[in-house]
Protein backbone atom coordinates (compact mmCIF):
# COMPACT_ATOMS: atom_id res chain seq x y z
CA UNK A 1 0.00 0.00 0.00
CA UNK A 2 1.04 3.59 -0.48
CA UNK A 3 0.14 6.86 1.24
CA UNK A 4 -1.29 8.05 -2.07
CA UNK A 5 -5.06 8.23 -2.50
CA UNK A 6 -7.10 7.80 -5.69
CA UNK A 7 -8.61 11.19 -4.86
CA UNK A 8 -5.20 12.80 -5.40
CA UNK A 9 -5.38 12.12 -9.14
CA UNK A 10 -8.53 14.08 -10.00
CA UNK A 11 -9.86 11.13 -11.97
CA UNK A 12 -12.71 11.41 -14.45
CA UNK A 13 -15.99 11.53 -12.50
CA UNK A 14 -17.41 8.23 -13.78
CA UNK A 15 -14.15 6.44 -12.94
CA UNK A 16 -13.80 8.12 -9.54
CA UNK A 17 -17.38 7.18 -8.65
CA UNK A 18 -16.81 3.59 -9.76
CA UNK A 19 -13.64 3.29 -7.66
CA UNK A 20 -15.56 4.67 -4.71
CA UNK A 21 -18.27 2.05 -5.24
CA UNK A 22 -15.57 -0.64 -5.26
CA UNK A 23 -14.34 0.63 -1.91
CA UNK A 24 -10.84 1.37 -3.14
CA UNK A 25 -9.02 4.15 -1.31
CA UNK A 26 -5.32 3.73 -2.02
CA UNK A 27 -3.73 2.39 -5.21
CA UNK A 28 -1.48 -0.65 -5.15
CA UNK A 29 2.18 -0.11 -5.88
CA UNK A 30 1.95 -0.96 -9.59
CA UNK A 31 -1.07 1.33 -9.92
CA UNK A 32 0.70 4.18 -8.16
CA UNK A 33 3.74 3.73 -10.42
CA UNK A 34 2.00 3.23 -13.77
CA UNK A 35 -1.23 5.25 -13.78
CA UNK A 36 0.25 8.79 -13.65
CA UNK A 37 2.44 8.13 -16.71
CA UNK A 38 -0.22 6.21 -18.61
CA UNK A 39 -2.75 9.02 -18.05
CA UNK A 40 -0.32 11.38 -19.78
CA UNK A 41 -0.40 9.16 -22.87
CA UNK A 42 3.12 7.84 -22.39
CA UNK A 43 4.16 4.30 -23.29
CA UNK A 44 4.49 2.20 -20.14
CA UNK A 45 6.21 -1.14 -19.55
CA UNK A 46 5.17 -2.60 -16.21
CA UNK A 47 6.39 -5.61 -14.30
CA UNK A 48 3.78 -7.05 -11.97
CA UNK A 49 2.39 -10.44 -11.12
CA UNK A 50 -1.23 -11.53 -11.27
CA UNK A 51 -3.20 -10.19 -8.30
CA UNK A 52 -1.13 -7.02 -7.96
CA UNK A 53 -3.86 -4.75 -9.31
CA UNK A 54 -2.23 -4.40 -12.72
CA UNK A 55 -5.53 -4.56 -14.62
CA UNK A 56 -6.60 -1.26 -13.07
CA UNK A 57 -3.09 0.08 -13.68
CA UNK A 58 -3.75 0.03 -17.42
CA UNK A 59 -7.56 -0.07 -17.27
CA UNK A 60 -8.11 3.32 -15.62
CA UNK A 61 -5.96 5.26 -18.15
CA UNK A 62 -7.53 3.40 -21.10
CA UNK A 63 -11.08 4.09 -19.90
CA UNK A 64 -10.31 7.77 -19.39
CA UNK A 65 -8.79 8.03 -22.87
CA UNK A 66 -11.78 6.50 -24.69
CA UNK A 67 -15.15 8.01 -25.56
CA UNK A 68 -18.45 6.13 -26.01
CA UNK A 69 -18.82 6.84 -29.73
CA UNK A 70 -18.88 3.33 -31.19
CA UNK A 71 -15.44 3.47 -32.81
CA UNK A 72 -12.78 1.13 -31.48
CA UNK A 73 -10.13 3.23 -29.76
CA UNK A 74 -8.26 0.65 -27.66
CA UNK A 75 -7.45 -3.04 -27.81
CA UNK A 76 -6.16 -5.22 -24.97
CA UNK A 77 -4.62 -8.60 -25.83
CA UNK A 78 -4.64 -11.41 -23.26
CA UNK A 79 -3.14 -14.93 -23.44
CA UNK A 80 -6.35 -16.77 -22.52
CA UNK A 81 -10.07 -16.26 -22.89
CA UNK A 82 -10.50 -16.59 -19.14
CA UNK A 83 -8.18 -13.65 -18.57
CA UNK A 84 -9.87 -11.68 -21.36
CA UNK A 85 -13.23 -12.11 -19.65
CA UNK A 86 -11.68 -11.14 -16.31
CA UNK A 87 -10.12 -7.98 -17.74
CA UNK A 88 -13.31 -6.96 -19.54
CA UNK A 89 -15.35 -7.43 -16.38
CA UNK A 90 -12.96 -5.21 -14.42
CA UNK A 91 -13.11 -2.59 -17.18
CA UNK A 92 -16.89 -2.60 -16.86
CA UNK A 93 -16.60 -2.10 -13.10
CA UNK A 94 -14.06 0.70 -13.49
CA UNK A 95 -15.95 2.69 -16.11
CA UNK A 96 -19.05 3.04 -13.95
CA UNK A 97 -21.72 4.88 -15.92
CA UNK A 98 -19.45 6.20 -18.66
CA UNK A 99 -21.15 3.99 -21.24
CA UNK A 100 -18.19 2.58 -23.16
CA UNK A 101 -18.93 -0.42 -25.33
CA UNK A 102 -16.47 -3.07 -24.14
CA UNK A 103 -16.46 -6.34 -26.08
CA UNK A 104 -14.53 -9.59 -25.51
CA UNK A 105 -13.21 -11.33 -28.61
CA UNK A 106 -11.98 -14.90 -28.17
CA UNK A 107 -12.36 -18.37 -29.62
CA UNK A 108 -14.82 -21.03 -28.55
CA UNK A 109 -17.85 -18.75 -28.96
CA UNK A 110 -20.39 -18.11 -31.73
CA UNK A 111 -18.32 -16.24 -34.29
CA UNK A 112 -21.34 -14.82 -36.14
CA UNK A 113 -22.83 -13.41 -32.95
CA UNK A 114 -19.47 -11.91 -32.07
CA UNK A 115 -19.21 -10.37 -35.54
CA UNK A 116 -22.64 -8.74 -35.23
CA UNK A 117 -21.68 -7.16 -31.91
CA UNK A 118 -18.47 -5.77 -33.40
CA UNK A 119 -20.30 -4.43 -36.44
CA UNK A 120 -22.64 -2.45 -34.17
CA UNK A 121 -19.60 -0.58 -32.89
CA UNK A 122 -17.49 -1.04 -29.76
CA UNK A 123 -15.11 1.34 -28.04
CA UNK A 124 -12.74 -1.13 -26.37
CA UNK A 125 -11.83 -4.67 -27.45
CA UNK A 126 -10.39 -7.20 -25.01
CA UNK A 127 -9.42 -10.44 -26.69
CA UNK A 128 -7.04 -13.24 -27.54
CA UNK A 129 -4.71 -12.91 -30.55
CA UNK A 130 -6.12 -15.73 -32.68
CA UNK A 131 -9.73 -14.55 -32.70
CA UNK A 132 -8.73 -10.88 -33.07
CA UNK A 133 -6.79 -11.79 -36.21
CA UNK A 134 -9.73 -13.83 -37.50
CA UNK A 135 -12.14 -10.94 -36.97
CA UNK A 136 -9.70 -8.52 -38.57
CA UNK A 137 -9.36 -10.68 -41.68
CA UNK A 138 -13.15 -10.96 -41.88
CA UNK A 139 -13.43 -7.19 -41.82
CA UNK A 140 -15.12 -6.84 -38.42
CA UNK A 141 -12.14 -5.13 -36.74
CA UNK A 142 -10.20 -2.30 -38.36
CA UNK A 143 -6.89 -2.45 -36.54
CA UNK A 144 -5.49 0.54 -38.44
CA UNK A 145 -7.95 2.87 -36.69
CA UNK A 146 -7.11 1.77 -33.14
CA UNK A 147 -4.80 4.13 -31.26
CA UNK A 148 -4.18 2.41 -27.91
CA UNK A 149 -2.55 -1.02 -27.72
CA UNK A 150 -2.19 -2.96 -24.46
CA UNK A 151 -0.48 -6.32 -24.04
CA UNK A 152 -1.32 -8.09 -20.78
CA UNK A 153 0.87 -10.90 -19.37
CA UNK A 154 3.37 -10.66 -22.21
CA UNK A 155 5.54 -13.45 -20.82
CA UNK A 156 2.65 -15.91 -20.85
CA UNK A 157 1.79 -14.77 -24.37
CA UNK A 158 5.35 -15.63 -25.37
CA UNK A 159 5.27 -18.92 -23.46
CA UNK A 160 2.09 -19.93 -25.25
CA UNK A 161 3.53 -19.28 -28.70
CA UNK A 162 1.30 -16.31 -29.52
CA UNK A 163 4.00 -13.75 -30.24
CA UNK A 164 3.84 -14.15 -34.06
CA UNK A 165 0.14 -13.33 -33.83
CA UNK A 166 0.85 -10.33 -31.60
CA UNK A 167 3.40 -9.05 -34.11
CA UNK A 168 0.86 -9.43 -36.92
CA UNK A 169 -1.69 -7.36 -35.00
CA UNK A 170 0.82 -4.63 -34.11
CA UNK A 171 1.94 -4.33 -37.74
CA UNK A 172 -1.66 -3.94 -38.91
CA UNK A 173 -2.29 -1.19 -36.36
CA UNK A 174 0.21 1.16 -37.95
CA UNK A 175 0.74 4.38 -36.01
CA UNK A 176 -0.26 4.02 -32.36
CA UNK A 177 -0.93 6.77 -29.87
CA UNK A 178 0.05 4.68 -26.85
CA UNK A 179 1.37 1.23 -25.98
CA UNK A 180 1.03 -0.37 -22.55
CA UNK A 181 2.85 -3.65 -21.89
CA UNK A 182 2.65 -5.65 -18.68
CA UNK A 183 4.48 -8.84 -17.74
CA UNK A 184 5.43 -10.74 -14.58
CA UNK A 185 8.83 -11.66 -16.00
CA UNK A 186 10.94 -10.29 -18.82
CA UNK A 187 12.71 -13.00 -20.84
CA UNK A 188 14.83 -11.73 -23.73
CA UNK A 189 12.01 -12.11 -26.25
CA UNK A 190 9.75 -9.86 -24.18
CA UNK A 191 12.54 -7.31 -23.78
CA UNK A 192 12.99 -7.32 -27.55
CA UNK A 193 9.25 -6.81 -27.94
CA UNK A 194 9.28 -3.78 -25.67
CA UNK A 195 11.84 -2.15 -27.96
CA UNK A 196 9.80 -2.97 -31.05
CA UNK A 197 6.36 -2.09 -29.67
CA UNK A 198 7.12 1.00 -27.59
CA UNK A 199 8.71 4.43 -27.97
CA UNK A 200 10.73 5.78 -25.05
CA UNK A 201 8.65 3.81 -22.53
CA UNK A 202 8.52 4.43 -18.81
CA UNK A 203 9.50 1.27 -16.91
CA UNK A 204 7.67 0.61 -13.65
CA UNK A 205 7.89 -2.34 -11.32
CA UNK A 206 6.01 -3.84 -8.40
CA UNK A 207 8.22 -5.07 -5.58
CA UNK A 208 5.78 -7.87 -4.81
CA UNK A 209 6.99 -10.31 -7.44
CA UNK A 210 7.40 -13.43 -5.34
CA UNK A 211 6.18 -16.61 -6.99
CA UNK A 212 4.22 -19.08 -4.89
CA UNK A 213 5.74 -22.54 -4.81
CA UNK A 214 3.01 -25.06 -5.56
CA UNK A 215 2.38 -28.03 -3.31
CA UNK A 216 3.39 -30.89 -5.58
CA UNK A 217 4.17 -34.49 -4.64
CA UNK A 218 6.86 -35.78 -7.00
CA UNK A 219 7.26 -39.45 -7.85
CA UNK A 220 9.88 -41.27 -9.92
CA UNK A 221 8.89 -44.64 -11.37
CA UNK A 222 11.63 -46.98 -12.60
CA UNK A 223 10.07 -48.62 -15.64
CA UNK A 224 11.05 -49.94 -19.08
CA UNK A 225 9.68 -48.40 -22.25
CA UNK A 226 7.15 -51.09 -23.12
CA UNK A 227 5.88 -51.14 -19.56
CA UNK A 228 5.16 -47.43 -19.34
CA UNK A 229 1.59 -47.97 -20.53
CA UNK A 230 0.92 -50.40 -17.72
CA UNK A 231 2.26 -47.95 -15.12
CA UNK A 232 0.31 -45.10 -16.71
CA UNK A 233 -2.82 -47.23 -16.56
CA UNK A 234 -2.49 -47.67 -12.83
CA UNK A 235 -2.26 -43.90 -12.32
CA UNK A 236 -5.19 -43.21 -14.64
CA UNK A 237 -7.29 -45.89 -12.95
CA UNK A 238 -6.88 -44.13 -9.61
CA UNK A 239 -7.99 -40.73 -10.90
CA UNK A 240 -11.29 -39.31 -9.70
CA UNK A 241 -13.94 -37.70 -11.89
CA UNK A 242 -12.67 -34.24 -10.93
CA UNK A 243 -9.03 -34.97 -11.77
CA UNK A 244 -7.26 -33.89 -14.94
CA UNK A 245 -3.99 -35.24 -16.30
CA UNK A 246 -1.37 -33.70 -18.57
CA UNK A 247 1.08 -36.19 -20.10
CA UNK A 248 4.34 -34.93 -21.60
CA UNK A 249 6.35 -36.71 -24.28
CA UNK A 250 9.50 -35.48 -25.99
CA UNK A 251 8.42 -35.98 -29.61
CA UNK A 252 5.38 -35.35 -31.79
CA UNK A 253 5.53 -38.94 -32.99
CA UNK A 254 5.23 -40.20 -29.42
CA UNK A 255 2.26 -37.90 -28.81
CA UNK A 256 0.43 -39.54 -31.71
CA UNK A 257 1.44 -43.06 -30.70
CA UNK A 258 0.45 -42.63 -27.07
CA UNK A 259 -2.83 -40.99 -28.04
CA UNK A 260 -3.66 -43.94 -30.29
CA UNK A 261 -2.81 -46.46 -27.57
CA UNK A 262 -5.00 -44.68 -25.05
CA UNK A 263 -7.80 -44.56 -27.60
CA UNK A 264 -7.52 -48.31 -28.21
CA UNK A 265 -7.92 -48.87 -24.49
CA UNK A 266 -11.09 -46.78 -24.39
CA UNK A 267 -9.45 -43.89 -22.54
CA UNK A 268 -10.99 -40.56 -23.56
CA UNK A 269 -7.94 -38.41 -24.21
CA UNK A 270 -6.74 -35.72 -26.58
CA UNK A 271 -3.38 -35.16 -28.25
CA UNK A 272 -1.62 -31.90 -28.98
CA UNK A 273 1.56 -31.05 -30.89
CA UNK A 274 2.97 -28.29 -33.03
CA UNK A 275 2.10 -29.79 -36.43
CA UNK A 276 -1.62 -29.37 -35.81
CA UNK A 277 -3.52 -26.48 -37.35
CA UNK A 278 -4.10 -23.55 -35.00
CA UNK A 279 -7.90 -23.88 -35.05
CA UNK A 280 -7.64 -27.58 -34.18
CA UNK A 281 -5.22 -26.80 -31.35
CA UNK A 282 -7.58 -24.18 -29.95
CA UNK A 283 -10.53 -26.59 -30.02
CA UNK A 284 -8.52 -29.22 -28.14
CA UNK A 285 -7.31 -26.66 -25.60
CA UNK A 286 -10.85 -25.40 -25.06
CA UNK A 287 -12.09 -28.93 -24.36
CA UNK A 288 -9.30 -29.52 -21.86
CA UNK A 289 -9.80 -26.14 -20.17
CA UNK A 290 -13.51 -26.65 -19.58
CA UNK A 291 -13.10 -30.27 -18.47
CA UNK A 292 -14.64 -32.03 -21.45
CA UNK A 293 -11.31 -33.80 -21.88
CA UNK A 294 -9.69 -35.16 -18.73
CA UNK A 295 -6.41 -36.37 -20.23
CA UNK A 296 -4.15 -34.49 -22.63
CA UNK A 297 -0.96 -35.80 -24.24
CA UNK A 298 1.34 -33.03 -25.46
CA UNK A 299 4.83 -31.90 -26.31
CA UNK A 300 6.40 -29.01 -24.42
CA UNK A 301 5.96 -26.62 -27.33
CA UNK A 302 2.30 -27.46 -27.88
CA UNK A 303 1.50 -27.28 -24.16
CA UNK A 304 2.47 -23.62 -24.12
CA UNK A 305 -1.17 -22.93 -24.90
CA UNK A 306 -2.31 -24.38 -21.60
CA UNK A 307 -3.59 -22.35 -18.69
CA UNK A 308 -5.69 -24.78 -16.66
CA UNK A 309 -5.95 -24.50 -12.89
CA UNK A 310 -7.62 -27.90 -12.52
CA UNK A 311 -4.70 -30.11 -13.58
CA UNK A 312 -4.11 -32.58 -10.75
CA UNK A 313 -1.63 -34.95 -12.40
CA UNK A 314 1.40 -34.29 -14.59
CA UNK A 315 3.13 -37.33 -16.09
CA UNK A 316 6.59 -37.14 -17.63
CA UNK A 317 6.09 -40.12 -19.93
CA UNK A 318 9.44 -39.12 -21.38
CA UNK A 319 11.86 -37.49 -18.98
CA UNK A 320 13.05 -34.03 -20.13
CA UNK A 321 16.72 -33.22 -20.51
CA UNK A 322 16.76 -29.88 -18.74
CA UNK A 323 15.90 -28.77 -15.22
CA UNK A 324 13.95 -25.76 -16.45
CA UNK A 325 11.74 -27.94 -18.63
CA UNK A 326 11.02 -30.30 -15.75
CA UNK A 327 10.11 -27.44 -13.41
CA UNK A 328 7.93 -25.86 -16.07
CA UNK A 329 6.13 -29.14 -16.70
CA UNK A 330 5.28 -29.98 -13.11
CA UNK A 331 4.33 -26.36 -12.48
CA UNK A 332 1.18 -27.04 -14.51
CA UNK A 333 -0.28 -28.77 -11.45
CA UNK A 334 -0.63 -27.57 -7.87
CA UNK A 335 -2.07 -24.21 -8.94
CA UNK A 336 -4.34 -21.84 -7.03
CA UNK A 337 -3.24 -23.34 -3.72
CA UNK A 338 -4.30 -26.86 -4.73
CA UNK A 339 -2.17 -29.96 -4.34
CA UNK A 340 -0.86 -31.89 -7.31
CA UNK A 341 1.07 -34.98 -8.34
CA UNK A 342 3.99 -35.18 -10.76
CA UNK A 343 5.01 -38.63 -12.01
CA UNK A 344 8.23 -39.25 -13.96
CA UNK A 345 8.86 -42.51 -15.82
CA UNK A 346 12.56 -43.33 -15.65
CA UNK A 347 14.14 -46.04 -17.79
CA UNK A 348 17.57 -47.65 -17.54
CA UNK A 349 19.19 -44.85 -19.53
CA UNK A 350 17.48 -42.10 -17.57
CA UNK A 351 18.00 -43.24 -14.00
CA UNK A 352 21.11 -41.15 -13.43
CA UNK A 353 19.61 -38.18 -15.26
CA UNK A 354 17.03 -37.75 -12.53
CA UNK A 355 19.77 -36.56 -10.23
CA UNK A 356 20.82 -33.93 -12.75
CA UNK A 357 17.26 -32.66 -12.91
CA UNK A 358 16.56 -32.87 -9.20
CA UNK A 359 19.67 -31.32 -7.71
CA UNK A 360 19.68 -27.88 -9.38
CA UNK A 361 16.06 -27.35 -8.40
CA UNK A 362 16.61 -28.44 -4.79
CA UNK A 363 14.24 -31.34 -5.39
CA UNK A 364 14.68 -35.03 -4.87
CA UNK A 365 13.61 -38.25 -6.50
CA UNK A 366 13.74 -40.80 -3.68
CA UNK A 367 15.43 -43.93 -4.98
CA UNK A 368 16.69 -42.39 -8.19
CA UNK A 369 20.29 -42.74 -7.11
CA UNK A 370 20.07 -46.38 -6.06
CA UNK A 371 21.60 -49.07 -8.20
CA UNK A 372 19.07 -51.39 -9.89
CA UNK A 373 20.81 -54.44 -8.40
CA UNK A 374 18.77 -57.62 -8.68
CA UNK A 375 15.89 -55.63 -10.14
CA UNK A 376 17.84 -54.87 -13.30
CA UNK A 377 15.08 -56.55 -15.29
CA UNK A 378 12.79 -53.68 -14.29
CA UNK A 379 14.55 -51.51 -16.83
CA UNK A 380 14.61 -53.88 -19.79
CA UNK A 381 12.52 -52.64 -22.66
CA UNK A 382 10.88 -56.08 -22.91
CA UNK A 383 10.66 -56.78 -19.19
CA UNK A 384 7.63 -58.88 -18.21
CA UNK A 385 7.51 -58.27 -14.49
CA UNK A 386 5.88 -54.85 -14.45
CA UNK A 387 2.46 -56.05 -15.52
CA UNK A 388 0.38 -59.06 -16.48
CA UNK A 389 2.20 -59.08 -19.82
CA UNK A 390 5.13 -56.73 -20.15
CA UNK A 391 5.16 -57.14 -23.94
CA UNK A 392 1.73 -55.60 -24.34
CA UNK A 393 1.56 -51.89 -24.90
CA UNK A 394 -1.94 -51.59 -23.50
CA UNK A 395 -3.36 -51.96 -20.02
CA UNK A 396 -6.57 -53.37 -18.57
CA UNK A 397 -9.36 -51.11 -17.40
CA UNK A 398 -11.66 -53.86 -16.25
CA UNK A 399 -13.39 -54.33 -12.93
CA UNK A 400 -11.05 -53.77 -10.03
CA UNK A 401 -8.35 -52.24 -12.18
CA UNK A 402 -8.16 -49.22 -9.90
CA UNK A 403 -7.08 -51.53 -7.10
CA UNK A 404 -4.13 -52.95 -9.04
CA UNK A 405 -1.20 -51.93 -6.88
CA UNK A 406 1.63 -49.82 -8.22
CA UNK A 407 3.39 -49.92 -4.87
CA UNK A 408 6.18 -52.21 -6.01
CA UNK A 409 6.74 -50.15 -9.12
CA UNK A 410 7.43 -47.10 -6.97
CA UNK A 411 9.14 -49.05 -4.21
CA UNK A 412 12.15 -46.76 -4.43
CA UNK A 413 10.14 -43.64 -5.11
CA UNK A 414 7.83 -41.51 -3.07
CA UNK A 415 6.58 -38.02 -2.46
CA UNK A 416 9.06 -35.18 -2.31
Amino acid sequence: MTSLSFNDWDLEKHVADAIGQLGWEEPTQIQAEAIPFARKGMDVVGQARTGSGKTAAFGIPIIESCEPNGSTQAIVLCPTRELAVQVAEEFQSLQGKKGLGIETVYGGTDIEKQARLLDKGVDVIVGTPGRVIDMSKRGHIDLSEIGIFCLDEADRMLDMGFFPDVLWIVEKMGEREQTLLFSATFPQEVLDATEEFTEDPIHVMSEDLEVEVPEIDQFAIKVGRLNKMWALGRIVANMTEKDQMLIFTNTKRMVDMLGERLDRQGVDSASLHGDMAQNKREKILDKFRDGRKKILVATDVAARGLDVDGITHVVNYDLPDETEVYVHRIGRTGRMGKSGQAWSFVGARGIWGTGQIANPGAMSFPGSGKTPGVKECDFKETGTNLGPDGHRQGFPFGKGSANCSINWVVKQAGPR
